[in-house]
This record gives C-alpha cells, structure tokens and sequence, in this order.
C-alpha cells in the first residue's frame, strides 16, 4: 500500500519518519520542522495504514505495515527514525529500506501481554477492554506528557484520534505479543532511545542483550514515551548527532 506522507523542508539529506499507534506524520510537526528549517534535511513522515490519511487495511499485521514503508519511502535514507508501533514494523523493513541509521525511540519490541493458558485467554477475548485497563497503569505519566503538549499538539492529536481505525488495536497488540522482536546484530547502525517508561517495551534483559550485539542504547529519565510530544528541544538534543 502507498501510504500518504508530509514533507518538511527540501535539503539534501533525507529523514523518515514512522509514528506509533493512533496517531499520525503531523504529529511530528515539532520534531521535523526544526530540523528541516535547517536547509540541510528533507523529513518525510508516513501515515500508517489505517492512519491519518493513509486508506485502512483489511489486515493489520506488523508485515503488512512493513511492507508499506517498503512501498512508500525511499532507500538509502540518511536516518530511518520510528516510535512505539513504529519500532516494531521497521525491523522489518530496515534491510529492504537500508537506511544508512535506524533511530527507535520507545520501539515495541516486546509487550508484558500474556500469551498461553488462561490468562491469555481472558485476556485476548476482549482485547480493547483489556488494554485499556492496563493503560491506566501509565495515566500519571499520560497526565504528564498532555500538561506539557502545546495547542498545536493538542489539535492534531485529536485529529489522529479521529481518522485513526481502532478496529486495528486487538490484531496489533496480538502480533506483537505473539511475535516479539528477536535481538540479533542491527542490519544497519542502530540507535535506541529509551524514555522513563522504556522499560514497558525494552525490558533491562533485553537492552542488555542490545548493548553486547551493537546496539547504540540511550536513556532519557523523566520524560514519558511521547518523547518530543512532551519536550521536542530535549529529545532533538539527545539525538542532534544523528543528524
């Protein structure tokens, strides 16, 4: 599937950007806009399918979002940079696409979902439902980000919300939970910034085994997964060397 995208800027080097579950390529208007009033990047951010408005899919596997990146953005970008959702589809997508730098910021490389016996069970026969019970755990910290987003934030988060398709949730959050990312030596350079709630998605074990395979591992403490939503100077600072 061509996915829609937004550009900022025109320069030379080139920038991708793939956002996490229900949100949209605006959304990284704070992050990109800097960067390309440079002169220096052109910052392309794709919508996913089922997203903003990219059209929406009769499957949403994490394949099926790969293999639109492969379809819709460039190879040879100088910085391939995703979030959340976005960090467990470009794994897939990374040889094919061969940037010359991956940047996972928050990826999902693995969810704490239950996966065998009764627990998954019950859990997976009302998978909304039940996400939405475990995303209650991080209200102090969703709290945190939305005091810091500002207007602009704001409306195009609402406006992700509403053209994004929540009929994709359960099947996401189930393949993923199935068929977590395996850590093996990074197809192409790789960074991961891990905020204060990184954990949920890179548990310490697994950013351990980043560490000794290669992985360039960071950390941002006090700041929540949304990362540039709550304060775009601080994680462009974090990453400025990527650039």
């Amino acid at each position: 599937m061509k996915l829609n995208t937004t550009t900022f800027g025109g320069g030379p080097r080139t920038v991708g950007l793939v956002h996490g579950l229900g949100q949209s390529g605006e959304l990284w208007h704070d992050f990109a806009a800097p960067l390309a009033a440079g002169g220096e990047h052109t910052v392309i951010a794709v919508d996913l399918r089922g997203h903003g408005d990219s059209p929406r899919g009769g499957s949403y596997l994490i394949d099926d979002f790969a293999a639109d990146l492969v379809d819709t953005l460039p190879t040879g970008l100088d910085v391939l940079a995703c979030h959340s959702l976005g960090g467990s589809i470009v794994p897939r997508a990374v040889e094919a696409l061969a940037p010359k730098h991956a940047l996972y910021l928050d990826p999902g490389f693995q969810l704490a979902l239950p996966t065998s016996g009764w627990r998954a069970r019950l859990f997976w026969a009302a998978p909304t439902v039940s996400l939405v019970i475990s995303a209650l755990a991080r209200r102090g910290h969703q709290q945190q980000a939305a005091a810091a987003h500002t207007p602009r934030t704001r409306e195009l988060t609402e406006r992700a919300k509403r053209r994004f398709d929540k009929k994709m949730i359960g099947e996401v959050y189930r393949d993923i939970a199935h068929h977590p990312f395996v850590p093996a030596v990074p197809a192409v350079p790789s960074t991961v910034v891990l905020s204060a709630e990184g954990d949920a998605v890179v548990p310490p074990a697994l950013a351990a085994d980043l560490e000794r395979l290669g992985w360039d591992l960071r950390r941002l403490d006090g700041i929540t997964h949304e990362f540039w939503l709550e304060n775009a100077p601080r994680t462009t600072e974090a990453i400025a060397d990527l650039f």
